[in-house]
């Protein structure tokens, strides 16, 4: 037996830890690629430097997961803990831990319930807040003169809202140029819209009568 056992081992190629991870990392990389993984985000932390370290888990496993600093701009949506996303990324190893992880390059909510579900809990929120109170509403004027829009300068959405205008009731358009997705997106959108309510009445730059605040559907 003991021979056997020998001669068997000795038609094995030995191998370093380091060729031994190193062809794992070959194989895992080249097998998966580009993948889509559904998971409940876990674990999530945001460090200084920008980047972001996570699990996505599900009844019976879990991966980590990072989002690079350059990619959260670029994501679909902001993640949070507990959440059900769709993640598409890259798997990668980390042969010096002998760790695989998955790279995140987009995020989606986890099907159209999901989404419906963040939205009716949003709601109820701002419902609680009285921010939906008819005492808080402006009546909207029945011919306004000027419309102002706050947007991104590119893309679709800005084309489609000068084209319908154009067509059906020509009015001056003023553009107030936003981001409108990503960390500064917020930020950004309320400054405009404080920024157009500031505007005098008459001036070079008069106050719009009513505001547009438009992300097209692809963003």
């Amino acid at each position: 037996m003991s021979e056997t056992t020998d001669t068997a081992t000795g038609n094995l190629p030995e191998l370093t830890v380091s060729e031994l991870a190193g062809a794992v990392k070959r194989t895992v990389e080249t097998a998966f690629g580009r993948v889509r993984v559904r998971g409940e985000i876990t674990e999530m932390k945001t460090y200084a430097s920008g980047h972001t370290y996570m699990a996505l888990k599900d009844e019976g496993a879990k991966i980590r997961a990072i989002i690079w600093r350059g990619n959260a701009a670029r994501l679909g949506l902001k993640p949070e803990n507990g959440v059900e996303v769709i993640a598409t990324g890259r798997i990668t190893t980390y042969p010096e831990r002998s760790e695989y992880q998955l790279i995140i390059e987009r995020l989606d909510y986890a099907g159209e319930g999901a989404l419906l579900a963040r939205i009716e809990k949003l709601r109820l929120r701002l419902t609680e807040e009285g921010l939906f109170d008819a005492a808080r509403k402006r009546a909207l004027p029945l011919l306004p003169r000027i419309v102002g829009v706050v947007s991104s300068p590119q893309g679709a959405v800005i084309q489609d809202i000068r084209t319908t205008i154009a067509r059906r009731f020509p009015r001056r358009i003023i553009l107030w140029p936003v981001a409108v997705q990503g960390e500064a997106a917020a930020a950004q959108i309320a400054a405009a819209i404080r920024g157009f309510g500031a505007l005098p009445e008459a001036g070079e730059v008069p106050r719009p009568d009513v505001l547009i605040v438009a992300r097209g559907g692809g963003s």
